[in-house]
This record gives C-alpha cells, sequence and structure tokens, in this order.
C-alpha cells in the first residue's frame, strides 16, 4: 500500500507514525504493530498508532525524526507493509513467566531498547518482569556488559582505574567532590562519572557545575586524566550504557528500581574501572534500612563485579541524616570547596570521604589509608588537587566559596523549645529544598545549623533554606507548615512523636544513579 506522507511537525522518542484507522485494517494491522516504510532508498521500520480524523484515510502521519530517515516531502508517496515485531518481544514474555534469560536474549532486548525498536509499553513489560521475578547475579552480569557494549567504552587508559560509586538517598551527600582529588593526589586515576539528580536535591554533576563545566566529551576527559589524575563530569554527555537512562524514565512513575546493579555497574564497566568502592548508605530515610540490607546489597555487588573483572568492595555508612551542612548545589559546592581549600571542615564529611578513600588506597596496597587521606585533606594538597581539576575542566581555579552565588531569598527556621536535635528526617529535608528549586535552581536549597545530638536553644536557628524565586521560597514554607524537619527533645525522652490514626502519608521514593 502507498500513503501520501503527512509531516506532523513534532518529535517523538521512538519511530512512530500515525495511520488511518481505515488504512490499517486494509494492511491487517494494529495500534503497536510495526510497518516498514519505503521512499526511494531509504527504509524504516515504525510503530503504529491509528486515528479516525487525525490523519485522512490514504495519508501516513510522519514525526520528524521518521520524516528526515526517509528524506521525505508532503504528498510523498510511501510504500507501507507489515513486518514481524521484535525477536526480542518473545525474550521479555520470557521473563514475565518467571525464566531465566541467556545473554544472547538480554544482549537483543538491550539492543533493541537502545535502538528505540521497543514501545514504552514492551519496555515497561521488561521491568515488571525484572521487578517481579528478580535477577540472578549471572543475568545481572550479562545485561551490565550488553549495557555497557551498547553505548560508548573507554578501554584505553595507561593505568589501573579507581572509581567510588554512592547508591544515593542522603541529602548533602557531596562525598564524590571530595574524595575525587583525595586519591588524584595521592597518584591513583580516577575519572569520576556523575549524573545529575533525579530524587535529590543535588547530584554530583549538579554540584561540580558550580565549579566548572561538567559536559565534557571522551577525548577532553582524557586530556583532563593525563594532566590531575582525576576528573568530576556528568556521565550523561559521554553515551555511557544509554539503556540506563531510558529503563529510569519507566521505573520512576512506578517508584521501583530493578535494575540497580546492572545500571551502575555497567557504567564502570563502561569507564574501564578496575576498582571500586560502592557506598551505601543505611538508616531511615534512606533506600537501605538496615546494616543486614546493606550486607545482602554489598554482596550482590561484590560477586557482579567479579564476573565484570572489576574488584568491588562495599561501605555501609551512616545515613540517618545529611552529610555536612550544606544542601543544594551552590551550598554544597561552597561546603566542599571551602573544606579543601582550608584542610578542615564537618567531621562527618571528612571521616566518611577518608573511610571511603581507604578502601581504594588498600586496593593499591598503601598501608594506614585512613590516615593517609586525612593527612592529603589537611595538608591543602586535595584543595591544590581540586582547582587543579577545576582548571583543566574549564573552570576558574581562583574561585572562592564565597564567589558561588546563592539565593537571594531566604528564611530563618528557629527551634520553639529547647532541648537536644533527637533525629533528623531526610525525606523532608530533600523535598523542602526541592520545593525552594533545587536542583535546577542551583543557588537553592537548605543551610543547617543543627544536627543530630547537637543542643538547642529556644529561638536558636535550626536550618535555613535559600531560593531564587520568592514564590520558590514560599512553596516550601509551605511544605513544611505540615512537616517535622527535626525532632527537639530531651536526650533520654521516649516519646517522638503522636501519630493522628487518620493521617496516611506517601512512602518516599529515592532513586538515583
Amino acid at each position: 500500500m502507498y500513503l501520501k506522507a503527512k509531516p506532523l511537525f513534532s518529535e517523538a522518542k521512538r519511530p512512530m507514525v500515525f495511520l488511518n484507522k481505515e488504512d490499517a485494517e486494509e494492511l491487517g494491522v494494529r495500534p503497536l504493530d510495526r510497518i516498514q516504510l519505503s521512499y526511494k532508498k531509504n527504509r524504516i521500520v515504525a510503530i503504529i498508532n491509528t486515528t479516525e480524523k487525525f490523519v485522512s484515510a490514504g495519508e501516513i502521519g510522519l514525526y520528524s525524526d521518521v520524516e528526515n530517515e526517509l528524506q521525505t516531502r508532503e504528498g510523498s508517496l510511501i510504500k507501507t507493509e507489515p513486518v514481524d515485531p521484535p525477536e526480542s518481544i518473545a525474550f521479555i514474555k520470557k521473563k514475565l513467566s518467571g525464566n531465566n534469560l541467556a545473554s544472547a536474549e538480554l544482549k537483543k532486548i538491550i539492543e533493541d531498547v537502545v535502538e528505540n525498536r521497543l514501545s514504552e509499553i514492551e519496555i515497561t513489560a521488561f521491568v515488571i518482569g525484572l521487578y517481579h521475578h528478580g535477577l540472578s547475579v549471572q543475568e545481572a552480569a550479562y545485561l551490565s556488559r550488553a549495557m555497557a557494549q551498547t553505548g560508548k567504552m573507554i578501554t584505553t587508559w595507561k593505568k589501573p582505574i579507581y572509581d567510588k560509586h554512592s547508591i544515593g538517598g542522603v541529602p548533602g551527600d557531596k562525598t564524590s567532590m571530595l574524595l575525587v582529588p583525595v586519591v588524584a593526589a595521592a597518584g591513583l586515576t580516577i575519572p569520576k562519572t556523575s549524573s545529575r539528580a533525579i530524587t535529590a536535591p543535588a547530584g554530583t554533576a549538579d554540584r561540580m557545575e558550580c565549579l566548572c563545566p561538567v559536559s565534557l566529551d571522551i577525548n577532553e576527559i582524557k586530556r583532563v586524566i593525563e594532566k590531575t589524575n582525576g576528573c568530576l563530569v556528568w556521565g550523561g554527555a559521554l553515551d555511557l550504557a544509554p539503556a540506563d537512562d531510558i529503563f529510569i524514565e519507566i521505573e520512576y512513575p512506578l517508584s521501583i528500581d530493578p535494575l540497580l546493579l546492572p545500571s551502575v555497574m555497567s557504567k564502570k564497566k563502561a569507564i574501564g574501572a578496575n576498582y571500586l568502592v560502592i557506598d551505601i548508605p543505611t538508616g531511615k530515610g534512606v533506600k537501605v534500612k538496615t546494616i543486614a540490607e546493606a550486607q545482602e546489597l554489598g554482596s550482590k555487588f561484590i560477586h557482579l563485579g567479579k564476573k565484570l573483572g572489576i574488584s568491588v568492595e562495599c561501605v555501609s555508612t551512616l545515613g540517618d541524616q545529611p552529610v555536612g551542612y550544606g544542601i543544594g548545589p551552590a551550598l554544597e559546592a561552597r561546603e566542599v570547596l571551602k573544606t579543601l581549600l582550608e584542610g578542615r571542615g564537618p567531621a562527618d564529611l571528612i571521616d566518611k570521604v577518608s573511610n571511603l578513600a581507604s578502601v581504594l588506597f588498600d586496593f593499591a596496597g598503601f598501608k594506614d589509608g585512613k590516615q593517609k587521606a586525612l593527612d592529603i585533606i589537611k595538608s591543602g594538597r586535595a584543595g591544590k588537587k581540586l582547582t587543579e581539576i577545576i582548571e583543566a575542566q574549564g573552570g576558574n581555579p581562583k574561585i572562592k566559596a564565597e564567589g558561588i552565588p546563592i539565593g537571594p531569598e531566604s528564611v530563618e527556621i528557629k527551634s520553639r523549645k529547647s532541648g537536644q536535635v533527637l533525629w533528623i528526617n531526610n525525606r523532608v529535608i530533600t523535598q523542602t529544598a526541592r520545593e525552594a528549586g533545587a536542583p535546577k535552581d542551583k543557588e537553592a536549597g537548605i543551610l543547617l545549623h543543627k544536627k543530630t545530638n547537637d543542643n538547642v536553644k529556644k529561638g536558636e536557628t535550626l536550618f535555613e533554606i535559600y531560593a531564587k524565586k520568592k514564590h520558590k521560597l514560599k512553596r516550601a514554607l509551605k511544605f513544611l507548615r505540615t512537616q517535622d524537619v527535626m525532632k527537639i527533645g530531651k536526650p533520654h525522652e521516649m516519646v517522638l512523636t503522636e501519630i493522628p490514626k487518620e493521617e496516611e502519608k506517601e512512602e518516599f521514593f529515592i532513586l538515583e544513579r
């Protein structure tokens, strides 16, 4: 059947076309079936949508990507014929039935995901299959390799590659921005690729972007590494494991994360990591609630690493409250810069960084790794290395903490009573910072004045909220009116809060890479 091209002047995430319902029936196809389109020497397979009025009989509605691929104009006659669905759909059905998949089957699914041959419904079915039936470690290894191989990979490093990853969930966790210069100052190579925030107030890329550009290509990264031993860049600019971003679009609205292991490890495989420390924040308000859960997850990462040729060690870290005092890109970048340039900073931040660095130092054969990391921080060597990285990535090496702009709109939240901070609600801190505009507005966020176990007097400032725009500050304050951010009480007070029977709070989902 030949149909006349009708441009839709719109974009779609994957090749899709609109057929009039009469033409679809004539071709014997239904919505989400595939047809092959041919125009001159150009061919493309597209997914079908049908309509009764939007496209007339005898026409085919083309999204811009399909139109460009075929090089058609309005009225061009396009040959259309049905084609069989991708073979990978059979493998997705196999997983939905609870069966394990072979390497070739998972690779085919990932190839079709990346090449946009599968519809959102089909990809969702795959994600649901993984969520309900789980992944064996062997399947996770197959998936990790397939996800890495369908994107760009860096395999030309001259030295062993060290890396770090956190599974996220703790607001203010700026650890990577300190750890990378510490490790690089010790002479090890650490090309850190990081994500932007998904559900958090800031991702490492968001924080680092307050200091220098982070959207570097592979050749630029190699030049930075040659100069400094380390980098802090946005992984999204590198096309590493591109299937992961597609899966995240499905996982986020469903509040599920069945691809955590291959998501993390595929990118480490793609960057060429040899040695990896994984930070597993543990406690209330984060993904992993107990040490037992952390040990189980850590064991899976270690076994998966062995199958991928990566030496992995996992560390369960305290995740009950924010790390440091700043939450939000600019406030966290300020805290990092001040800590490293002065050689001193928040005790919890420095302790966490030095412990994680010691794992990588142990891999390298260094003795007393934690003390070595502390010495590098206190001596100013880490601060010097950070400024070298900033300059190599195209930033100003003379930048000072106070030179990083923060929100002009702010408010102080004061304590209504005296006592001690018994706990801090990570979920509320995170959402308040996001209501204030973070991470999109880098100047927005929260600056804590008090943390767990600190003594508080009535009227003392607990924290400040910063926003770029007044209406976002008001939005954050409105959210806070019905939330408990901190519990102020006596050290041995047994009643934490009264729980209204009628109140139902939505479960907070954390999805970070």
